[in-house]
Order: C-alpha cells, then sequence, then structure tokens
C-alpha cells in the first residue's frame, strides 16, 4: 500500500437524495444533464499571493523550485524523501510529485479522506462524469477498490513542463491546482452529492 494511502472512516451510507441545481437524484442515479459551465466554476482567485513581482526567468522545474512554491502559497506539506509531498486539508489530501521519464510532469492528485461503498460505484461514475463534464482543470475519477472494498475517488492535474517555467507560473499552477481540489472535494459533499 502506497505511503500516501490511509484507511478512512467509515463513508457517508446515509442522506436523503435531493434535487440539486436542476438535477434530481433519484435513488442512486442522477436523472437529467448537467449543468453548463458557468463563469465562477473556473480556479479562484481569491487570496491569491502576490506573484507579479517574481522574476520571470524560465528554469526546469524542480521538487526543490516546487516547495519553495507551496512555501510562498502556504501549504503545508509532508515529504517522503522520493520525490512526493503529502499536503492534508480537513476533507482531502493532495499528493505533489513529479513523474515521467525525466521528471518533467507535475502532478497534482487529490483524493478525498470520505470513500463510496461498491453499491453506490453506478452513482459515483455519473457524478464524477458530471464534474468532468461542468468543470475545467482536475480531472476526476473513480480508484481501485480498496482492501475494505470501498471506492477512493480521485481529481488529478497534470501539466508538462519539459521546457521549463517561470516561478510566477509555478505558484499559479500549484495555486489553481490546491483550490480546485477543495472546491472538487466541497463539490462532492455538497451539490454532487456523494460524500
Amino acid at each position: 500500500m502506497p505511503w500516501w494511502s490511509w484507511r478512512p472512516g467509515p463513508a457517508n451510507g446515509g442522506g436523503d437524495p435531493e434535487s440539486r441545481s436542476g438535477i434530481t437524484v433519484e435513488g442512486t442515479v442522477r436523472v437529467g444533464p448537467p449543468a453548463p459551465r458557468q463563469p465562477g466554476d473556473d480556479c479562484p482567485a481569491p487570496d491569491r499571493p502576490q506573484i507579479a513581482d517574481i522574476p520571470a526567468t524560465v528554469e526546469p522545474v524542480t521538487l526543490g523550485r516546487v516547495c519553495d512554491a507551496l512555501d510562498l502559497l502556504d501549504v503545508r506539506y509532508l515529504a517522503d524523501g522520493d520525490g512526493n509531498l503529502l499536503a492534508m486539508w480537513e476533507r482531502h489530501a493532495v499528493l505533489v510529485t513529479l513523474e515521467g521519464p525525466e521528471d518533467e510532469i507535475l502532478v497534482m492528485r487529490a483524493r478525498p479522506h470520505a470513500t463510496v461503498p461498491p453499491d453506490w460505484a453506478d452513482r459515483a461514475y455519473r457524478v464524477v462524469n458530471e464534474w468532468n463534464h461542468t468543470r475545467r482543470f482536475c480531472k476526476a475519477y473513480i480508484g481501485d477498490p480498496t482492501e475494505r472494498g470501498q471506492l477512493p475517488i480521485y481529481a488529478e492535474l497534470q501539466v508538462p513542463f519539459g521546457a521549463g517555467a517561470h516561478d510566477a507560473l509555478l505558484v499559479e499552477m500549484l495555486d489553481c491546482g490546491a483550490a480546485v481540489a477543495t472546491s472538487f472535494v466541497d463539490w462532492l459533499h455538497d451539490e454532487g452529492a456523494l460524500l
């Protein structure tokens, strides 16, 4: 089991389905098309650090630069020494790492702490597909069942930086990924009616 996996508490197995944003939830099936994207659905920009004054020198993206950017964003994280960083929030965790043959791909992989019971699989796929259809930046997917048979949910952002990047862009990408991960998890708990 990877170091960033954890054993979640019991999944939210209760709660009455209800209508949210014009989409009716009947049992475990979401009825109706997802609402189209709205301007407010994109990466939120409030409380962004001032990045306009950061020099625009393009350099390779390294784990050290990623750590510096997370520090600038005041995101606390743990490092495992193998190039993986883990930031924890109340409802989710975000793995930040560099992948690819030359560690040129920045990956941010969010996972809510809550999981979905296997009998909610159809509903989970419909809700995740709705997110993918109506939102930008992070793709969402259902992971393989855990040892306890629960279904984890992920949101992932991958950006190739083989040509390098300047600090302001790196900070903006990490800020956007962290903000969208939080929005995704909040959406799953609220509008998505899944967790």
